[in-house]
């Protein structure tokens, strides 16, 4: 017998009223940014809100055999990105609010479910926000509260046994109504769907989510010392503490740093040449 799970918000609760949900996802119409045959993601609009929706119809055997031969664990469908939601809501992160929530199917296969989450408008990614500021810094004040923002929600999502995986600023939104400044802004958290949700989130994890934000923000000018204060923020130590009980994870962030620049040269490089 096939579990079955539904969670549903206003307005699907009651658009859906009677249905079956997972017939009634698959019908709405929207902006479309990815069609494949395991996973369709769009954007709709419902009483003239607008909502993102992601449908993922079962990887397949193969999906899963290929990732656990190399010792990742499958994404099988929308579970893992309401977990991780409810997870970051219950820490104080700020993040999507899910409103529809569906997930058919005992065969992880063949695995039907979906979810629908509120957009965030109107924002602005922080890699878009930070883009000119080599060559136009921003106000001393905005720069050390974003941070300090950033170093916040970091901490309490690894100290609460979440790691990302696609840890970038881009995954970053700064929302602009009201107009952000160093007093009042706010930031959410997105694309959860490859979070990872333990008890406690394992070193080697943590790392990897910090060094995937170093590199991302890499082209934004931040300072030495700009690093310096976002790491005594994110271990709330002084620097010096940082310095010697991290230097592991210092030099980790240097590596991989290069790593990831060498591994984004040659996909634009490939891209290029197509």
């Amino acid at each position: 017998m096939s579990e079955e799970i539904v969670h549903l918000d206003e307005p699907f609760r009651s658009l859906w009223a009677g249905r079956d949900p997972f017939v009634a996802v698959e019908e709405l119409k929207g902006e479309v940014f990815r069609e494949l045959e395991a996973r369709r993601t769009l954007r709709t609009e419902v009483a003239g809100r607008g909502y993102f929706v992601k449908i993922h119809r079962g990887v397949g055997w193969g999906e899963i055999v290929k990732n656990l031969l190399c010792l990742r664990l499958p994404i099988l469908g929308a579970g893992n990105e309401w977990q991780a939601i409810r997870r970051l809501e219950q820490l104080g992160v700020d993040t999507m609010r899910g409103v529809a929530f569906g997930q058919r199917g005992g065969n992880p296969a063949k695995q039907h479910s979906f979810i629908v989450t509120e957009e965030l408008a109107p924002t602005i990614s922080l890699e878009d926000y930070c883009r000119d500021w080599p060559t136009n810094p921003p106000p001393l004040a905005m720069k050390r509260a974003l941070l300090r923002r950033v170093a916040r929600m970091a901490r309490r999502m690894h100290e609460g046994g979440v790691n990302h995986r696609d840890f970038y600023i881009c995954h970053f939104l700064l929302h602009l109504d009201p107009a952000p400044t160093p007093d009042n802004l706010k930031l959410s958290l997105i694309d959860l769907h490859r979070a990872q949700i333990r008890d406690k989130t394992p070193r080697r994890w943590r790392d990897k989510d910090l060094a995937a934000l170093h590199f991302s923000a890499l082209a934004i000018g931040l300072t030495r010392r700009d690093i310096f204060r976002f790491l005594t923020l994110y271990f709330n130590r002084p620097l010096r503490r940082v310095l010697k009980e991290e230097s592991r994870l210092l030099a980790y962030l240097e590596g991989e740093a290069s790593r990831l620049q060498a591994r984004y040269l040659r996909k634009y490089a490939k891209a290029g040449g197509q």
